[in-house]
């Protein structure tokens, strides 16, 4: 079975650059229909993308640049926003420029098609999968889940921290991990949250009497929500002059289970803005059917179900 990866992840591989190397390469390629990946230098006038391939350069033409182009389906800022940025596709053929030079001709939709029908619709709530992010909006995140073919992680299944934006979560390009929620007439639904971590996971690195640095969530008029894990956030006291993402130095005064709460203490509001952190994911599975956020000790039952 072939094993179908967001588009970015083949192309510095050694395979990936032997089958480029050459006409005999790419050659090979077509008759083993290998999915490769290659950058795109441009997308002319009528929306053709062509690709970089080292030994020659590749077209593909526009109806074969995504899945759901040639319906309508998919617009075709999807095949504009692709110049610079690594493409998936398979050699289908050769032919030859205005100048007569060879040139390689190429599917990405082809690609996209098999990953829908082979990986994709096979996919299952609770299946956690590997993604890309590809562009970040303020209601959520998209992801390339293998391809080039996008799905979303709304804003409020990215953590259980609440955050402004996807931005102050992660970056374009990154790689992470995500959990399947539903498959619905071919739209893959995702979260994240469900990977990083219960209430007691995440408090369990953390202790009564330590001073650590946080990142402000929001101020209201009862306190301060300080995000210590994207899983975890304390209160403060109320105070005057701060704002969403501020880095905040915080003392634990105390880690409460029985009520699922961290108050803190502001000590310090160090200027710099906070970098990203790595993500630290809590589970290695490549499945899971159930998640309980909430700690034994307080009576409360926040889960989700796959």
């Amino acid at each position: 079975m072939r094993k179908f990866n967001p588009e970015g992840t083949l192309i510095t591989t050694p395979e990936n650059r032997s089958y480029l190397r050459s006409q005999r390469g790419l050659e090979d390629a077509m008759a083993r229909e290998r999915i490769l990946e290659a950058y795109t230098l441009l997308c002319d006038s009528n929306h053709n993308l062509i690709v970089d391939l080292g030994c020659m350069k590749g077209i593909i033409p526009r109806i074969e640049g995504a899945a759901g182009i040639e319906s309508g389906a998919t617009k075709d800022i999807a095949l504009i926003t692709k110049v610079s940025k690594p493409v998936s596709f398979v050699v289908t053929g050769f032919t030859q420029d205005e100048q007569g030079n060879l040139m390689a001709v190429l599917s990405r939709r082809k690609v996209q098609e098999d990953c829908i029908s082979e990986y994709i619709s096979h996919l299952a709530p609770g299946d956690v999968i590997p993604a890309r992010v590809t562009h970040l909006e303020q209601f959520g995140a998209f992801v390339d889940i293998g391809c080039g073919v996008p799905s979303l992680i709304p804003i409020d299944a990215i953590s259980v921290s609440r955050i402004s934006h996807p931005a102050d979560r992660f970056k374009v390009g990154q790689e992470i991990k995500v959990v399947v929620k539903a498959v619905q007439n071919g739209r893959v639904w995702l979260s994240h949250k469900e990977l990083l971590g219960s209430w007691e996971e995440n408090a369990a690195m953390f202790s009564a009497g330590q001073t650590v640095s946080g990142i402000v969530r929001s101020a209201e008029s009862y306190g301060v929500f300080i995000e210590l894990a994207p899983n975890l956030a304390g209160l403060a006291e109320p105070r005057d002059n701060l704002f969403p993402g501020q880095n905040a130095t915080v003392y634990i005064k105390a880690l409460i289970p029985e009520k699922m709460k961290v108050k803190l203490i502001i000590v310090d509001l160090p200027e710099e803005r906070p970098e990203l952190k790595p993500i630290r994911y809590f589970t290695d599975a490549s499945h899971i059917d159930r998640w309980v956020y909430s700690s034994e000790a307080s009576g409360k039952l926040i889960q989700t179900i796959f």
